[in-house]
């Protein structure tokens, strides 16, 4: 039996630095330093309080840092500042909305699509970054609001990058820390994300009815050339659906997902050898890199510390005692709400090493993997804290509302809130409605790999031979024997299915 922890100094000392970090990032819009700034210092402020009680240091604290999710987010943005120039977005775009012919929800249903998948395979801040300014033209061309256009390209990334392994930064840190490839990833979260996708927009047709019920002015869409550069926009494509075809096949080739990114990115470096790579990678977001560093190295020092560990002591024995269902979805509804609160990336990274110690104690973690992406993905769009594009499109918002001088196209927070938290909830409710109905889905172990906890037999020392062999005969290898350990005499003797054993 595991020993009980004990909070102790280290563990409070750690946690305090935790809470007060998140505490800083969550009043940013008060105080105004930069959440990189804070998650910096608090770095910072960790490893000195780490090395000052005994549980952390410098070289923990680089280890602690997660490579995989900072290489691979750094690639995926140099990609993007490649493609941008080339005028293929804006192309994307303007073909968007001469679909639409000018009817104000198809033109929020056709745009926030396009946004979506793309977010499946970029950054979604990037991805809303580039469509924003457009979203603002094509709503002045049309003389319609913004407003809901806008949220929608926010909302709609934000559950667009839920279903795939690089669409969003959280399912980046779950996939790294629970061993999840880009296929699995896939045909878990793409039937919940399809189906929640829809239902929002039912919602976001209710909440702006009036909005999108606008008669806009019939207005031409300019239909000179866009793209400025279709060698390198076409060469761009090719690359992202060789980058695609390798995320599917990352599981068969070992590769890790920042491999992939970065092949994709020398790939595309050398296409566009004339252009200065400076300017490339003077437009990679550095500071939010720098901010997932930080966050990384505090709660690697609040792991180290063992306060995640004394936490998840007493979330196991809920897991034992209600299940895994009831579990996964209480982690789910709260992760959301949380995530609401908080950016779902701190969130994310607290969670990780508890649900993994849970693991690592034996419990089967694998629908909680799956729940903590849902809920931590739907929650973004609770409130204008809950991921990077909600504050974009806040601030570009304010932006076009103090130039044109019209105080109603400025989206408040209390205004994201106010229709946020209602597709959250709405999302949530279905997304739980499906992670019920096939949570045998998402308990099932993914290929290749046996149950997380091992079984565990007792047989009586005469019949130990017969039985191992009656074990391997039914898929299972004897790995540890102990003995005395069964109270009658007998041994124990631990027993897991060859494959997970070969591992």
């Amino acid at each position: 039996m595991t020993e009980q922890l004990v909070l102790d100094t280290p563990m409070i000392a750690s946690a305090v630095v935790l809470v007060a970090t998140f505490v800083m990032l969550f009043t940013e819009h008060v105080h105004h330093i930069h959440r990189t700034t804070i998650a910096m210092v608090g770095s910072g402020v960790m490893v000195l309080v780490g090395q000052y009680f005994g549980f952390y240091n410098p070289e923990l604290a680089l280890h602690a840092v997660d490579w995989n999710v900072v290489l691979l987010l750094g690639a995926m943005m140099t990609v993007v500042a490649i493609m941008v120039p080339t005028g293929g977005f804006q192309a994307v775009a303007y073909w968007v909305a001469r679909f639409s012919k000018g009817r104000v929800f198809l033109l929020l249903v056709t745009m926030s699509t396009a946004i979506s998948v793309l977010s499946m395979f970029l950054a979604n801040v990037t991805v809303v970054a580039i469509f924003g300014p457009l979203i603002i033209l094509m709503a002045q061309a049309l003389r319609v609001s913004p407003v809901p256009h806008l949220m929608a390209a926010a909302i709609m990334s934000n559950i667009g990058g839920i279903a795939t392994l690089v669409g969003d930064p959280p399912n980046l840190m779950i996939g790294s820390a629970a061993d999840i490839d880009f296929v699995q990833f896939f045909l878990r979260m793409g039937g919940v994300v399809a189906v929640t996708w829809v239902v929002s927009f039912v919602v976001f047709r209710i909440a702006f009815r009036r909005q999108l019920s606008a008669k806009p002015q019939a207005v031409a869409f300019a239909s000179e050339k866009m793209i400025t550069d279709p060698f390198t926009w076409y060469m761009a494509i090719g690359v992202l659906v060789l980058m695609v075809g390798l995320f599917v096949l990352q599981g068969q080739l070992g590769w890790d997902a920042w491999v992939v990114s970065v092949v994709g990115l020398i790939i595309l470096l050398a296409i566009s050898y004339k252009a200065s790579p400076d300017k490339f990678f003077a437009d990679t977001e550095l500071s939010l890199l720098a901010f997932f560093m930080g966050l990384f190295v505090i709660v690697g020092g609040v792991e180290h510390s063992e306060f995640l560990a004394w936490i998840g002591q007493f979330l196991r024995p809920m897991v034992e005692e209600h299940g895994l269902l009831p579990a996964s979805l209480g982690l789910m509804w709260a992760g959301a709400i949380l995530s609401a609160i908080i950016d779902n990336i701190p969130f994310t990274a607290a969670m990780i090493p508890i649900i993994a110690g849970m693991g690592d104690q034996g419990t089967d973690v694998m629908p909680l993997w799956w729940a903590l992406a849902i809920g931590v993905g739907l929650g973004a769009n609770g409130s204008h804290l809950g991921a990077s594009p909600n504050l974009y499109v806040i601030a570009l918002s304010e932006r076009v509302a103090e130039k044109e001088g019209k105080p109603s196209l400025r989206i408040t927070p209390g205004l994201f809130i106010k229709k946020g938290l209602i597709i959250m909830f709405a999302g949530l409710v279905t997304a739980s409605i499906a992670f019920w109905l096939f949570f045998d889905f998402y308990a099932k172990p993914l290929p290749g790999r046996g149950p997380v906890a091992a079984q565990v037999e007792t047989h009586k020392s005469e019949d130990l031979p017969p039985g191992i062999a009656s074990l391997r005969e039914n898929g299972f290898q004897a790995f540890d024997e102990t003995t005395p350990a069964a109270p009658d005499g007998g041994i124990v003797v631990e027993v897991q299915p060859e494959a997970a054993a070969a591992e």
